[in-house]
Formats: C-alpha cells, sequence, structure tokens
C-alpha cells in the first residue's frame, strides 16, 4: 500500500500549550520519519479537537481528490473538516474507512443518547468500513446501525518495540529516579500518570489509597505517585496534606522519551476514570508494555480488551471509591502476585500492536478493493 497522510493540525508538531495539561511542550520523540505526509491549513481561531471548528481545513477534500487515493481512512467525523470530506462531491466515488474508539461503557440517560445514536446512523452511510479498536468500540458501532460484516477489529495499539526494547534501561533509570523523588527503597509503588483533570478521577485513587491499613514498616508501605499536571494538582496536594513527600508523591509533566522510566518506576498503574471521555487509555497500553499490572475502572474503554480480572490486572465500577480501594488492597497483598501478573500483562499487549493493526489493517482493504 502506498500511504499519504493528510494532518489537519500541527499538535506537537511544534510547541503548543495542551489547555488540560497546563503547559506547553513539544512531543521529543519523530513523528513524520518514514512515511509521506503533508499539513493542510487550518484556519479555525482556536484550532484543536475540543470543539467543531477546531479542526477547519478548507479545501481539503480538493487535496485529498487530487492525490486520487483508492480509498479514504477518516479518523473521526464531528468536526468541521470531516463532515466536508463526508459530504464532499468529489469524493463520492471513493470508499470511506472510519476509525474511532468512541463506546457507551458510560450509562448516560436523557434524549441526547438517543439523538446522537441516530446522526450517527446518518453519517455512518457514508462508511463501507469500520476499523473497530476493540469490543467497546464494536458494540458502539453495532448499535449505530453498522452491519458486523462491515467491522474489522484493528487493535488500538503504542510502539510496543520502543518501550519493551529499552525496559531494562528504563527500570535502571527509574531506580534513580525514585531515589531523587525521595520515594523509600523497597516500598511498592501505586502510579497515576496523565492529566490531573476530572475525568481521570485522580482524585478517587487518592481517596482510596489513604484509606490503606498503614504497614507496620514505613520502609515498605506502599506509597502513590503522580505523574503529571492539571487543574486538580492544588486539590491534590491539599488532600494528600502532611504525607506528601512521604507516601504520596508528586512528579511533573514527562515528554514521551521519558515515558518508559515513569511506568518502570511504578509496581501497578492505576486509571480510575469517569464518563465518556476516556475513549481507550493508552497509557494502559504502556503500561503493560513494562510489565506493570493495571487497575480500571468500568468507564475505559481498553478495559474489556486488556484487564483480564485477576491475570493482568483489576476492574472496578467507576467512581465507586470503596470498590478501589478494595482492589488496591487486593493488589498490594501479594507482590509476588503482583509481579507475575506483570508478566502476563507484557505477554497479553502482544496482541495490541502496529503490527497486527498493519494485518488488520490490510485485511479490511483487501475487502475493499
Amino acid at each position: 500500500m502506498e500511504i499519504k497522510v493528510f494532518y489537519l493540525w500541527d499538535f506537537g508538531v511544534k510547541e503548543t500549550r495542551d489547555i488540560t495539561f497546563g503547559t506547553s511542550f513539544t512531543w521529543d520523540i519523530p513523528l513524520l520519519d518514514g512515511y509521506s505526509h503533508c499539513f493542510l491549513p487550518n484556519r479555525s481561531q482556536k484550532p484543536g479537537t475540543h470543539h467543531f471548528r477546531g479542526l477547519d481545513n478548507p479545501g481539503a477534500d480538493k487535496e485529498i481528490a487530487a492525490w486520487k487515493p483508492d480509498a479514504v481512512l477518516l479518523f473521526g467525523y464531528n468536526y468541521a473538516t470531516h463532515l466536508g470530506l463526508i459530504l464532499s462531491q468529489r469524493l463520492r466515488n471513493v470508499p470511506f474507512l472510519f476509525r474511532g474508539d468512541s463506546h457507551e461503557l458510560f450509562p448516560a440517560r436523557g434524549w441526547k443518547p438517543g439523538v446522537s445514536r441516530f446522526l450517527r446512523r446518518i453519517v455512518f452511510q457514508r462508511f463501507g468500513t469500520f476499523l473497530a479498536t476493540g469490543q467497546a468500540n464494536r458494540d458502539y458501532f453495532l448499535r449505530s446501525g453498522v452491519i458486523d460484516r462491515q467491522i474489522h477489529i484493528v487493535p488500538h495499539c503504542v510502539d510496543n518495540d520502543r518501550f519493551q526494547s529499552g525496559a531494562e534501561d528504563a527500570h535502571r533509570a527509574a531506580a534513580e529516579w525514585k531515589k531523587e523523588l525521595g520515594i523509600p527503597d523497597g516500598a511498592p509503588v501505586v502510579l497515576f500518570a496523565g492529566k490531573f483533570e476530572e475525568k481521570k478521577r485522580p482524585l478517587d485513587l487518592l481517596n482510596a489509597f489513604l484509606r490503606l491499613e498503614p504497614s507496620d514498616s514505613s520502609a515498605t508501605a506502599p506509597v502513590l505517585l503522580f505523574v503529571g499536571n492539571g487543574n486538580l494538582e492544588s486539590s491534590l496536594r491539599a488532600a494528600a496534606a502532611e504525607r506528601e513527600g512521604k507516601t504520596i508523591f508528586f512528579a511533573p509533566f514527562q515528554n514521551q522519551s521519558q515515558m518508559p522510566r515513569t511506568y518502570a518506576a511504578g509496581d501497578l498503574v492505576v486509571l480510575p476514570s469517569f464518563g465518556r471521555g476516556e475513549t481507550w487509555g493508552l497509557a494502559l497500553n504502556e503500561a503493560m508494555n513494562l510489565g506493570k499490572p493495571v487497575i480500571a475502572s468500568s468507564h475505559v474503554g481498553s478495559g474489556p480488551d486488556l484487564v483480564i480480572d485477576g491475570e493482568t490486572g483489576w476492574l472496578f465500577p467507576a467512581g465507586d471509591v470503596d470498590a478501589l480501594e478494595k482492589r488496591l488492597n487486593q493488589a498490594l497483598s501479594n507482590n509476588t502476585q503482583l509481579r507475575a501478573m506483570g508478566e502476563k500483562a507484557r505477554q497479553h499487549i502482544a496482541g495490541f500492536s502496529y503490527e497486527c493493526a498493519t494485518r488488520a489493517l490490510a485485511g479490511a482493504m483487501r475487502g475493499i478493493l
């Protein structure tokens, strides 16, 4: 296959301020090497994926049509440019594939979910093939009127090779980093890595951790490490109070090159998100590549695929702090079991790789052409 990527926004390629992280940064790993691509001019006054006109690229259909593609793979549908491509007469005879990771694990009520599903049924008629990231995403497509034979599972993935090939160095670097942070040697580390924002529910994790029974030995008592930034940081530090620097620690935003070290610092990674916002949660993929078991809420889209309860990690009902506390106690009660589960997590994530996704995409393309 000959591939060309048409980017609608240059976030992360040049220094950009992330509203929810509350910081400006440029991703520090190569993003544009090894494939043909271009950036389509975005005229939005506030570019981004946080509103409909955040992706507004006039003439996108003309640029894509000029390349004469046999098929177009569209990531998303609910932005101005996406809608323009879907309605474009220039591309009316080109097969469209859709890729997204939405789900309906969050039990929304009222009339809006029904209306949204009705509108999706109309929009999705333009697509002949749907590339589902996993089980929850597949169910979302089926509820939106997509026929089962139109759906191909193309697993959501990160660069497994990058994380696993540097795992040994990452663990050595993590040991030094934990010393710098003041984490006691030998203390089990519960890790949260991400934005300190409401949908991630870091306060749920903090409150569950604060309920744990204290250990007789302060050197081996579990510690909680928050890595990231966001608007809840001050609330987290206030709730941690006098335990900050003793059993609760904070580290700032880490760029991509430092993420292997970040996950290597943990013994258990927790993603307690609440609501529809956590469409997949790629942090779990990254953590499992470093051999870490995970705890995820029932609203995390990857849960049905990545979390095998009691084997690669545990699930708990989203928003239930009591249930999260029980999972933490269960996980931290047996260090040997925790390490064994981490190895199973590393083995399981092999099925969510670039290679697996590429084979699945090639199969979908053969079906079209």
